[in-house]
């Protein structure tokens, strides 16, 4: 069966965009600038386009963390560190890493050209961190040009796959459950990752199967045939929400040369600094 073009071009972005969670120093990058520890950075660098934001707001849009975690990070972050101050070493950290693992000036100015009249052209309608991301200015270096197409990008798809999951009555939780079971993250990888206990993974195994589309245990849930189907309906969703409201722009020639020339930065980035196991379902490049 043909890759849906729009999940092509997220297979090839989303390791580049990766840097910024996964990378060497994103901690100490944050730390540097007064945050505190790992999460704190996280969650102040991902949602540093959208101002000081709530906790409440955060919980909305990044779907499927759990509250308390990042309450523990916010609003306390911005007193530390300032949304501007967080959205200047987010990029420069993501450059620099980037660079490191070989991404040139003539490839990433190649694909900054491809993929900026789809930011330019998408749809921001129910997709506020594309909306934040893409109103910020396009850097003059090309690497970091292509890091800031990648993530505003890369949250399209994010915000619209959101909106999937709601429309098909999932929660951001359930969702995980979902991935786990059909062999995309272990259960371990995606509680810790998000800060849920056994009881409520279990509990939210238990609303599904109650639904019928999954089955087994909850630290092994395996979906049923309607799961699988359900899971389906999700994911075309997402890859015709990404195609449609921005990346339909592109040519197949287009689509060809993107995926083809990123691909070996990708390889790169991906072996190197994403983790076997990890919560984002991308398994191997």
């Amino acid at each position: 069966m043909a890759i849906h073009p729009a999940r092509q071009i997220w297979k090839t972005l989303e390791p580049l965009h990766d840097v910024v969670y996964f990378g060497t120093g994103v901690k100490e990058a944050g730390v540097a600038i007064g945050l505190r520890g790992y999460w704190q950075t996280y969650f102040a660098f991902r949602a540093a386009p959208l101002g000081a934001v709530t906790p409440a707001t955060v919980e909305a849009i990044f779907a499927g963390f759990h509250p308390e975690m990042v309450r523990k990070a916010l609003p306390g972050a911005w007193s530390r560190a300032t949304p501007e101050q967080c959205l200047e070493v987010r990029l420069d950290l993501s450059t620099a890493l980037l660079r490191e693992l070989g991404a040139g000036e003539a490839e990433c100015a190649r694909a900054v050209s491809l993929l900026a009249p789809a930011q330019e052209q998408a749809d921001p309608t129910g997709r506020p961190l594309f909306a934040a991301n893409a109103a910020l200015p396009l850097p003059a270096d090309p690497v970091g040009a292509l890091w800031q197409l990648t993530t505003s990008l890369r949250e399209h798809r994010g915000d619209g796959h959101v909106a999937a999951l709601a429309t098909h009555g999932l929660t951001g939780r359930q969702a995980m459950v979902m991935q786990a079971a059909a062999g995309k993250a272990a259960e371990s990888v995606l509680r810790g990752a998000r800060g849920v206990s056994e009881r409520e993974w279990a509990d939210a195994f238990d609303e599904l199967r109650a639904r019928g589309v999954v089955e087994g245990e909850p630290v092994s849930p395996a979906l049923t045939g309607s799961g699988a189907e359900l899971l389906g309906r999700v994911e075309q969703s997402t890859d015709d929400a990404a195609w449609n409201g921005a990346l339909a722009v592109l040519s197949a020639d287009a689509v060809t040369e993107l995926t083809t020339s990123l691909a070996p930065l990708a390889d790169r980035v991906h072996a190197a600094i994403v983790p076997a196991a990890n919560p984002l379902a991308m398994g191997k490049r």
